[in-house]
């Protein structure tokens, strides 16, 4: 397999015990994260094999009984990844120190653990002079920085290039332009654009205009509009237009995913204290300026009533739901309409009513 973060080939042999990535740009430790999941675990048990933890809800001491145990399912490998925010959990204790240190003198053969640190890490903390301390055979440290210019360009190639498709030089100053650096964002904008050129191997600047420009200002205005409203006769209009423009399905699906991710990423950061309100607003609402008045504060006041709202578990559960309408869509041949019809009249059923139609909603 080949890692676009540590750029080159490697092999099961290659790996070593621990990766600790640190930096502004993490998006590419979780990139290696799913390098690393496909290359190593079977897609059958990718879920059970790859655990997630952070410091904040959990200790050094239960991660390492998890790394000492045999990989559930008798996978041959597993991965555990621990998160760690900016300004919390950089101090080890003597007692952490220890169990680190005689889990490393002898590591699990076949458990990678992942360590990712959000943001700029302090050098002289014990966090990491602990393991910039260890052989570079047992952990490799690297920090993540932020793609810019030429190396972001490059990066644009590669994504293109696992999803089939090239694009013009012109095409990804485009994104770059309307997106700015962040990886997660080109990235997800990107996919928009391959989902939405369908069968067409090369990007235009013209497709990306459409995509980030018409498309991305028009109809994934009026479809959140009508799910923050929670308006089923405006969400239906706008759905039949989308349809009716030839707007293909996954791509309608894709705008309503990505209306509860935003929210779910609202969450996240607001628990993280990473970004206050304001710059939550801007980064996931570019298009809604402060100097719009009472139209801007109407829109604020709206999205960060649905932050709040809306539980974690209901965010997920709306986007599985979508998860299984795109699974039928490609599957069968079940009208996507329909199916997307009954999802906004489910959807604004709960939120209306607080009646669900779905199981396990609560």
């Amino acid at each position: 397999m080949r890692s676009y973060l540590l750029n080159k080939e490697f092999n099961e042999k290659a790996l070593v015990s621990c990766y600790f990535f640190h930096g502004e740009e993490t998006f590419l430790a979780f990139q290696f994260i799913q390098e690393l999941k496909e290359g190593l675990i079977s897609p059958d048990v990718q879920d059970y094999n790859l655990e997630r933890f952070n410091l904040e809800d959990h200790s050094w001491m239960e991660i390492i009984d998890l790394a000492r145990t045999i990989p559930f399912f008798l996978s041959s490998w597993r991965i555990i990844v621990v998160e760690v925010i900016k300004g919390k959990k950089e101090t080890l204790s003597e007692s952490e120190k220890k169990i680190l240190k005689d889990y490393f003198s002898s590591p699990s053969s076949q458990t990678v653990i992942v360590i990712i640190y959000s943001g700029k890490i302090r050098k002289d903390s014990s966090l990491f002079r602990f393991f910039s301390s260890l052989s570079t055979s047992l952990v490799c440290m690297r920090e993540v920085k932020p793609l810019r210019e030429r190396s972001l360009l490059v990066w644009m190639d590669k994504k293109l290039l696992s999803l089939g498709k090239t694009a013009t030089h012109e095409a990804k100053k485009r994104v770059e332009e309307l997106t700015g650096n962040d990886l997660r964002r080109v990235n997800n904008e990107l996919e928009k654009i391959v989902t939405f050129i369908g069968e067409k191997k090369v990007i235009e600047l013209d497709d990306v205009n459409q995509v980030l420009g018409w498309v991305k200002t028009f109809f994934e205005w009026e479809m959140a509009d009508s799910l923050e409203k929670v308006d089923f006769d405006q969400s239906l209009i706008v759905l039949d237009n989308l349809f009716k423009e030839g707007i293909k399905p996954e791509f309608i699906l894709g705008i309503m995913a990505r209306f509860f991710r935003d929210i779910i990423l609202a969450k996240l950061w607001l628990r993280e204290k990473d970004k206050d309100r304001k710059a939550i607003f801007k980064e996931l609402k570019p298009h809604i300026q402060e100097r719009y008045g009472k139209f801007y504060r109407d829109k604020y006041q709206m999205f960060f009533s649905l932050v709040e709202k809306l539980s974690m578990k209901k965010l997920n559960h709306f986007l599985d739901e979508l998860g299984k309408i795109d699974l039928k869509i490609k599957t069968s041949d079940v009208s996507e309409q329909a199916l997307l019809e009954r999802f906004l009249f489910d959807y604004c059923g709960l939120r209306k009513n607080g009646r669900a139609t779905w199981k396990e909603m609560g």
